[in-house]
């Protein structure tokens, strides 16, 4: 059973010593929590009632909270103009009504990315405010080793969430919060409920949307989208204030999408960027659920106390375009999911709420991790209270300020690790400001980039600014060695006349690496016959 608790007081910066113990008493609870699994795990929001029903409950006025999670969406796999001096921005196929609706209600981030270029590195991010490198958990399919026989070996990552970490559901709830995911975990341990959350659909993976395809829930967007209206409902009426994540499984397994939506997409033609009718109709599924969403909260009279969020876990799987991702085109970005190109990272980014601008735009470079503080802030969580090594910065004075300012951070500039071969070979990157660097360890090469120029990153600018160029490869080679990053090592068994293989879709099955698909080809065409003579 579910229970929805009310909050006890907490005020923020007026907090009188029963706030204090609220406090102290719901950093124990998710301790408690932590050292009880395995023994039988109590919900933490049982242990919140348990100690804190005799002090008096108070409900405050903190705004609630939902944030919605696409999957492998593009920054430009929307109608939602992403850039206003970019018309392909947006998609040339696919319609999004609902989330232009969104939109024009809030506040667009025209430099907003997810953590990570592929999808549980994400997730592990949004729950603990950390970034995947410093988190250790960089890829979603199994580590390779030297027998795929590629010229580098990835240090092994972890793949589930650990015991110890404290996860902003824990944070949300010792604050008073009722909290609630529903859709796609993909982070394992024990899954939601065991990580703060009173209510979910579980531990859940990639492969729990295959069983959704009716026609009147496809991959399960009406089915998550009315739970969590009626988790909203409750937590209304109970006078406690929410958070709830919503991880849609759009756009994975496209082909269970709505038949109607697909004679609808079909009837229209195909775009010349975009052009699978079975990706469009899926995509415009999920804009439905989001409009289940939007409907919901108006209905229930929740608009003026909530923040709506909508965010892409990565960047498109590179079969969403017909024309490729690594040459000039239509297209605006280089890259895809698998990479840390602008096409692998950069995502669809807009959050809806009290004291945001309609219509309105921010182009500050934002990541995924900077919720945790934000949702802090709104919560009005104390600093101390928050958990010791958060790498992401508050939102709020941009939301609050037409999206201007800037987001302070730990650490300056946003960087992006992916030691591991996927779509492309292992790299990482480091935005500052209107630049960024990408360095590549098969052959130690950099490419730099001006992005308020050159958003498709076709235009190398190392050579004709190597101190621009050199300060941000240490900068980023420092962070990275600050937190003992993992690093791709040298496969000394690497038999370039041999072919090299690759774990793909979760490490369920192993296929040829293809390295002419590896952005670093523009710039360095040279070195894949070099490491790769057999292609």
């Amino acid at each position: 059973m579910t229970v929805i608790h009310k909050p006890t007081n907490y005020k923020g910066n007026s907090m009188g010593h029963s706030d204090r113990l609220f406090l102290d008493l719901g950093q124990t609870v998710f301790r408690i929590k932590r050292s009880w699994r395995g023994l039988g795990y109590l919900s933490i929001s049982v242990l919140s009632m348990l100690l804190i029903t005799p002090l008096e409950a108070d409900s405050a006025d903190r705004p609630n909270i939902v944030l919605l999670i696409s999957d492998d969406q593009a920054w430009y796999g929307t109608s939602v103009q992403m850039h206003p001096d970019l018309p392909n921005s947006k998609s040339d196929f696919y319609h999004t009504p609902r989330l232009e609706e969104l939109a024009q209600q809030g506040m667009r981030f025209s430099s907003g990315y997810a953590p990570a270029t592929v999808c549980a590195p994400t997730r592990a991010s949004l729950q603990t405010g950390m970034s995947p490198a410093k988190n250790l958990w960089t890829k979603a399919a199994h580590s390779i080793t030297a027998k795929n026989n590629l010229s580098l070996i990835p240090m092994p990552h972890r793949r589930s969430i650990n015991a110890e970490e404290v996860t902003i559901a824990e944070v949300l709830s010792a604050a008073g919060y009722t909290t609630a995911h529903y859709g796609k975990w993909h982070i394992d341990g024990g899954g939601p409920e065991a990580n703060g959350y009173d209510e979910s659909d579980g531990n859940t993976a990639n492969r729990d949307a295959d069983p959704f395809d009716k026609p009147d829930n496809p991959l399960d967007v009406i089915g998550m989208s009315n739970r969590a209206l009626d988790f909203m409902r409750r937590a209304d009426e109970a006078d406690t204030p929410f958070f709830i994540q919503l991880s849609y499984y759009p756009l994975h397994v496209e082909q269970n999408a709505s038949p109607e939506t697909v004679a609808r997409v079909e009837a229209r033609g195909a775009g010349t960027v975009h052009y699978d009718a079975l990706v469009a109709a899926i995509t415009e599924d999920l804009d439905t659920g989001v409009g289940v969403i939007i409907d919901g909260l108006e209905r229930l009279n929740l608009n003026d106390n909530t923040f709506l969020i909508y965010m892409g876990d990565n960047g498109h799987r590179d079969k969403d375009n017909r024309i490729t991702s690594n040459a000039l085109s239509e297209a605006p970005l280089l890259g895809a999911k698998g990479n840390v190109s602008e096409g692998g990272i950069r995502v669809p980014f807009i959050i809806r709420g009290p004291g945001i601008d309609s219509n309105s735009w921010s182009h500050v470079p934002v990541v995924g991790y900077d919720f945790f503080p934000t949702f802090t802030e709104w919560a009005e969580v104390e600093t101390g209270q928050v958990p010791q090594g958060i790498e992401g910065g508050s939102l709020v004075s941009l939301l609050e300020n037409n999206g201007q300012g800037e987001v302070v951070r730990p650490n300056e500039g946003l960087v992006f690790h992916f030691p591991h071969y996927q779509d492309g070979s292992p790299q990482s990157a480091i935005r500052l400001n209107d630049y960024k660097l990408i360095k590549y360890y098969e052959g130690n090469k950099i490419v730099l980039f001006d992005l308020s120029k050159d958003v498709g990153e076709q235009h190398n600018l190392a050579e004709r600014m190597p101190v621009k160029a050199a300060e941000l490869e240490l900068r980023l080679d420092r962070y990275l060695a600050s937190i003992n990053a993992h690093l791709p090592r040298p496969n000394l068994d690497f038999d370039p006349e041999k072919p090299s293989e690759i774990s793909v879709g979760g490490g369920v099955g192993i296929v040829p690496y293809p390295p002419h698909n590896d952005p670093k080809h523009v710039y360095f065409p040279y070195l894949a016959p070099l490491i790769y003579p057999n292609l």
